[in-house]
């Protein structure tokens, strides 16, 4: 049973998480929606840390208006996902029920089967992540709490976990990378960095990566080690090595570069 209430609350971890965020909503969704439109627009929420670890979604009935769906089309979705662990269904009518994120690891048969950008536009999503993220890690070396590099080092963990899976390690990297964001305690970067994923996210599909996953852990433990140095110029190295494995498969897919005759203020290594 999903959660019919409107204001419940879970227990004192999981209230105290979702209280440092904002309320989830989700979006309508266009055309005669399934409940596998659902799952996909759920799984995305929680790569994209829209969702986060032990949150409480909100009831069956908001989502079902927010989504233009039927409720039961809801109940359907929320119940896949609580099979394949990725969401926890406590029934009753108590103030601990409702539907929790119970794993921020949706298994690979769940994916989003979103719509990939064009070709042409992903060179402009690497390029943004090339002005953002080194800087953002930068300030999160600088303001990162005890508790922000624990969070690095969770996400790590649990890519390692399922690291002969490489969509799940694939969507841990949008976890990681919002991590960073929200270790800066900083409202604003942190939305941006929420839509930058969710366009890299349809990006990825034509860009494929050799050893992908492996990779992507290795960079991590670096990139995580690199933040709580505090040494900004250490952390801008390792992030602008962990962008080129995006950077270096466009050039292989297209034959072109990424950056558009490269100012100097985008690749120099030096602050």
């Amino acid at each position: 049973m999903v959660d019919t209430g409107e204001n419940g609350h879970g227990d004192g971890t999981r209230a105290s998480r979702a209280a440092r965020q904002r309320p989830f909503a989700g979006h309508r969704i266009p055309g005669r929606a399934t409940h596998h439109d659902v799952i996909s627009q759920l799984t995305s929420a929680i790569q994209l840390g829209e969702l986060r670890l032990g949150d409480r979604l909100p009831s069956e009935r908001t989502l079902a208006e927010e989504f233009g769906v039927s409720r039961a089309t809801v109940r359907k979705a929320s119940q896949v996902l609580a099979n394949a662990a990725v969401l926890e269904v406590r029934s009753g009518r108590g103030p601990n029920s409702g539907t929790y994120v119970r794993s921020d690891v949706a298994p690979a048969n769940l994916a989003s089967t979103a719509d990939e950008l064009p070709l042409e536009e992903i060179a402009g999503v690497l390029e943004a992540r090339r002005v953002l993220e080194p800087r953002v890690a930068q300030l999160a070396g600088f303001l990162a709490t005890p508790d922000d590099l624990a969070e690095l080092e969770r996400i790590i963990e649990a890519q390692r976990e399922v690291a002969d899976d490489t969509t799940s390690v694939r969507g841990l990297d949008a976890s990681f990378h919002l991590a960073i964001a929200r270790a800066t305690h900083n409202a604003t970067l942190v939305a941006l960095m929420q839509t930058l994923q969710q366009r890299l996210r349809l990006a990825r599909h034509p860009l494929p990566l050799a050893d992908e996953a492996q990779l992507t852990i290795e960079v991590h433990e670096r990139t995580a080690h690199a933040i709580a140095t505090r040494d900004p110029d250490l952390i801008e190295v390792t992030m602008l090595e962990h962008l080129s494995f995006l950077e270096e498969a466009w050039r292989q897919q297209t034959g072109r570069e990424v950056i558009r005759r490269a100012p100097a203020f985008l690749t120099a290594t030096g602050l």
